[in-house]
């Protein structure tokens, strides 16, 4: 099972109103388990950089400009995710920029129903509970000392973590295997019928018993 744990950075809260993406960091699981496999890049948002924004990333007008424009990433960020299930921190608004993007180039926008969305999980786990990023790390012992600012990669990595934790662990569906049962098509399970094993004695064994009963002194059976 192939999985995408997706963030991103961008210049303000609203592409609707001309904010743009500035970073896009990508972490690739298979069955929960982080392949090594990334992708990241800085984008030129071509317009100014707000110091609001700045201050949540870090990234300046100077840093990126000369990074490329979406349009010439586009095809190796979609070749990565592919059609898999992407893990999003609250996937609207990461949903919302980069279909932005995509719509600026009069390409297919990504459907909503691709993104799983670990703040949904965390709140449905957690009722109540705080379901930032950072609260979850706290929740799972997991260690975000390195986010003294948002990263796009290094937030994919943290979220990773969080979505296997919020999923039940390395082990979400353990059970103890077992040869005597067997699932059909609908998930019921059903007994495998096993020959029946003969524990018949031998001649030699019957010989023996009912000479040690015979010697036996009083036996209660005789009263």
């Amino acid at each position: 099972m192939r999985e995408v744990v997706l963030d991103t950075e961008t210049t303000g809260l609203s592409p609707e109103n001309g904010d743009r993406l500035v970073e896009i960091g990508c972490l690739e699981l298979t069955n929960h388990m982080a392949t090594g496999r990334t992708y990241h890049c800085y984008v030129n948002p071509e317009i100014t950089m707000p110091s609001a924004a700045q201050d949540v990333h870090g990234l300046s007008d100077e840093f990126l400009a000369d990074k490329p424009l979406f349009a010439a990433i586009v095809g190796d960020f979609l070749a990565f995710i592919g059609d898999d299930p992407l893990i999003i921190h609250n996937a609207a608004f990461d949903i919302g920029f980069i279909n932005a993007e995509l719509r600026r180039l009069g390409k297919p926008l990504l459907p909503a129903t691709q993104a799983v969305d670990t703040v949904t999980m965390a709140r449905q786990k957690f009722p109540g509970a705080p379901a930032s990023l950072d609260a979850l790390c706290r929740r799972f012992s997991i260690d975000n000392s390195a986010r003294t600012q948002h990263g796009a990669l290094l937030d994919a990595a943290l979220l990773a973590e969080v979505y296997v934790e919020l999923c039940g662990g390395r082990q979400p569906g353990l059970v103890l295997e077992s040869n005597d049962v067997a699932s059909d098509a609908t998930g019921a399970v059903q007994r495998i019928a096993r020959r029946p094993r003969s524990f018949a004695p031998s001649g030699a064994e019957r010989d023996a018993h009912i000479n040690f009963m015979a010697n036996l002194t009083d036996p209660i059976w005789k009263k």
